[in-house]
């Protein structure tokens, strides 16, 4: 399936993901915010676009896709975080891509939801983990970064046991990390143009 690349997204836009059914790979477009079986189709009153790596064994929202086998691969182009200035007030965003894969795989995990009217909801969460030096230098105020697949470990993800997918969950290496200074145009979900991703200098 031919998904168009987006240089926005926003919490609850769908996204694309690429669980295995049935022994196959299949891609998708799903709700971006998990929505647990459990919660009968309703988003949850808190955010649930990020699962922490921290919790994802045991938590009650994250536990059971985690140990169903719900994973899925988050493809991206690049992503945006966001640095606090020196003031403590302002923030200055930046574009992160990589240097060694043009296109990469955020580490997921997906799950089903039926609401009242018997509508099926499928959705997704991006799972994040403590971050590198150069993402802790960026993303200063919680120090946070997604879990990004090496291309090697991203069939590891996808088919493994639980256990041994925990293990492809590494911080991905800073050098082949690029930060870029953007414009706080990416602040509004609204806009998508080549204009988000161009270069500024940093204030």
């Amino acid at each position: 399936m031919a998904i168009p690349p987006k240089l926005q997204r926003c919490a609850h836009a769908k996204r694309p993901r690429g669980p295995r059914e049935a022994g196959e790979r299949t891609g998708a477009l799903l709700h971006w915010g998990l929505i647990p079986y459990w919660a009968k189709g309703v988003q949850p009153k808190f955010s649930t676009i990020n699962a922490t790596v921290e919790k994802i064994t045991d938590a009650a929202t994250w536990r059971g896709p985690w140990k169903r086998g719900q994973r899925c691969i988050l493809p991206a182009l690049g992503f945006y975080e966001w640095q606090v200035l020196a003031d403590g007030k302002n923030k200055q965003p930046f574009y992160i891509t990589l240097n060694d894969q043009d296109i990469f795989g955020f580490a997921g995990l997906w799950d089903s939801s039926t609401g009242a009217d018997g509508i099926k909801i499928e959705s997704c969460t991006i799972v994040t983990m403590p971050a590198n030096k150069l993402m802790a230098e960026i993303h200063n105020a919680k120090h946070r970064m997604p879990a990004i697949l090496a291309k090697e470990d991203r069939d590891t993800w996808l088919t493994s046991t639980p256990e041994e997918a925990f293990t492809v969950i590494k911080q991905y290496p800073d050098t082949h990390m690029v930060a870029t200074p953007v414009g706080k145009r990416v602040n509004t979900p609204k806009n998508n143009d080549a204009e988000l991703i161009a270069p500024i200098l940093a204030a």
